[in-house]
């Protein structure tokens, strides 16, 4: 992981001083709402629909057990609930598709507190909110995977520091996400991202960045264009620079629905590229080599990423013979992963169970999950993209003791890629722009496919959901989504069929199409059985449920799921 130096600390405890201070002048009524708002933001801090949200950047998922730790003290001490709202909770923290934490529940005359305990540990939500660029996300088997071409953490810190309170991007048309993939499969959706970065190697062995642009969800889903098939490394923030500073000075500002990169690039098409690729070779050309990435600095950042100096004498495990019990070979199915150093395994703790909405974790939770990272995994986690976490660094002659102790606290279910394990925002039980709640279609979805032979027999599949056309939950990339909307106050739910995350189980990146009117909260689960019974009935031998949507079309799934509709209008006439 990358570790702090005196610079990195003092630069966070100054960040949280001065926040203090802003705080303190809004509650004394010296800083008005409207002036408060954009410093709160970008500090990390909402105002949902019930309390204050914060946002805490994990940058590209890493966490450590004592950053962990600290979460779940933070989590007991200041996310309180308040016992006379409905949907009251407190003590826990929720992990989100972009590898961040957030805690729903502080009240904002703490917040100051709470940013100096983030402080302690090396954490903040800086640049979590705002129309800045936010966390810089990656796969989550970063540094690990065994079809990895290059570690992309190095250069997602590096992008972080160079993007962290830049003068000139601080107040962009609208919010900008970057997301960084190393490996051959593309486990960091990319496409679906402002700025999609792929690290590659030319014919000599150099390493350089293919770069996509204007990728994004919301209400107008699109996959983004490559600009540029490889950039050289030491000069990616002079391409980014000029792809931002493009963006800044076109972008729309008069209209909100427009206003994101997408939009431009969809609008301006070749002459956007042209215009990047003209301000890319002025920069070149005035820089001087002053601000190309020099190798010393890739040096001194890549060192805070080298393996355990332990897991260099791990040897490979002698093949264990016992009698292994059917819930231990799924987990091992399931859950367990491939490694790049002999003798290691990737493991996912999973946060998809019945009882909890996906992504969440109480305090006592965050430090079960903080100690198995202690004892199993050098004291590092992950935050995956699929709101599970992940010991990077198991060797494998432990797996058998982390799977029982990950069986106590309740990570060790076997559903990693399967229909359970589906990806969800909060919804309308806590953010104000939701249309519709998630965490309880998702919970009857959970509570429907409880079998695990009837999971394993459905096979991988992406379920995705969101409350609002915001596309936190990622819809438009499920193979199946489903998108929550409001009609005369009342929560529906329209489903799409065939997206894609641009990974290899995930499919090549595309928007789901949507399969006829929206549906009634208490019809989702039965929608949603349908479409797999009609799966389950009509596929090939070994054939996933995408492959299958591919071939057959949405005809059929559309009927499944109209004669839900039907039968629930006939039940109720």
């Amino acid at each position: 992981m990358y570790q702090y130096d005196a610079f990195d600390r003092q630069f966070v405890r100054t960040r949280a001083a001065q926040f203090r201070d802003q705080l303190r002048r809004h509650l004394d009524g010296r800083l008005p709402e409207d002036d408060f708002r954009a410093l709160r933001l970008q500090n990390g801090w909402y105002v949902q629909r019930h309390a204050p949200m914060l946002r805490i950047a994990v940058p590209y998922g890493e966490l450590s057990s004592r950053q962990l730790h600290q979460l779940a003290r933070i989590a007991r001490e200041f996310d309180r609930r308040d016992e006379g709202l409905p949907t009251a909770r407190g003590g826990f923290g929720h992990f989100t598709t972009r590898q961040n934490l957030q805690f729903n529940w502080i009240p904002l005359a703490q917040a100051a507190d709470v940013m100096d305990r983030l402080a302690e540990v090396d954490m903040h939500g800086i640049q979590t909110s705002g129309n800045c660029i936010r966390n810089i996300t990656t796969d989550a088997l970063a540094g690990i995977a065994p079809d990895e071409v290059v570690d992309p953490r190095p250069y997602a810190e590096l992008l972080r520091q160079w993007s962290t309170l830049h003068p000139e991007f601080a107040f962009l048309p609208r919010k900008f996400k970057i997301a960084i993939t190393g490996a051959a499969d593309d486990r960091a959706a990319t496409g679906w991202h402002d700025i999609g970065l792929k690290l590659k190697r030319d014919a000599d062995g150099r390493v350089g960045f293919e770069v996509a642009v204007g990728g994004g969800m919301g209400r107008t889903p699109i996959v983004g264009r490559v600009i540029a098939a490889f950039v050289p490394w030491q000069e990616i923030l002079l391409y980014i620079e000029a792809i931002v500073r493009v963006y800044n000075r076109y972008g729309r500002r008069d209209n909100l629905y427009k206003s994101r990169i997408k939009i431009l690039v969809k609008a301006e098409g070749q002459h956007f590229a042209d215009a990047v690729n003209d301000e890319y070779r002025a920069i070149v050309a005035h820089d001087g080599g002053e601000h190309r990435i020099p190798q010393a600095e890739l040096d001194r950042v890549a060192a805070c990423f080298a393996d355990p100096a332990a897991a260099a004498d791990e040897r490979p495990a002698p093949a264990d013979d016992r009698e292994m019990p059917l819930a231990y070979r799924r987990w091992l199915e399931r859950n367990v992963h491939a490694h790049r150093l002999s003798g290691h395994r990737a493991v996912t703790l999973s946060l998809k169970r019945a009882g909890q909405a996906p992504g969440d974790v109480t305090a006592d939770q965050m430090d079960r999950a903080a100690e198995l990272a202690t004892r199993f995994s050098h004291g590092e986690l992950r935050v995956t993209h699929d709101q599970n976490l992940l010991l990077p660094w198991v060797p494998q002659r432990e797996l058998h003791a982390l799977w029982l102790a990950a069986r106590e606290c309740g990570f060790a279910t076997p559903n990693i890629g399967l229909l359970t394990d589906l990806i969800a925002c909060p919804g309308g039980d806590f953010c104000g722009l939701a249309n519709a709640r998630s965490i309880p279609v998702a919970a009857a979805i959970t509570e429907r496919f409880d079998d695990l032979d009837r999971l394993y027999d459905i096979g991988d599949i992406d379920l995705h959901l969101s409350g609002c056309i915001n596309s936190c939950g990622h819809h438009h990339s499920g193979h199946i989504g489903i998108l929550g909307v409001d009609k005369d106050g009342a929560e529906w739910y329209q489903v799409t069929l065939g997206g894609g995350d641009g990974s290899v189980l995930g499919g090549e990146a595309a928007p789901g199409k949507v399969i006829g009117p929206s549906f009634a909260a208490d019809e989702v689960a039965d929608v949603v059985e349908a479409l797999i019974e009609t799966y389950r009935r009509e596929r090939r031998s070994g054939e996933r449920f995408a492959d299958a949507v591919r071939r057959l079309g949405p005809a059929p799934f559309r009927a499944a799921a109209d004669a839900v509709r039907h039968a629930t209008a006939g039940v109720a006439a």
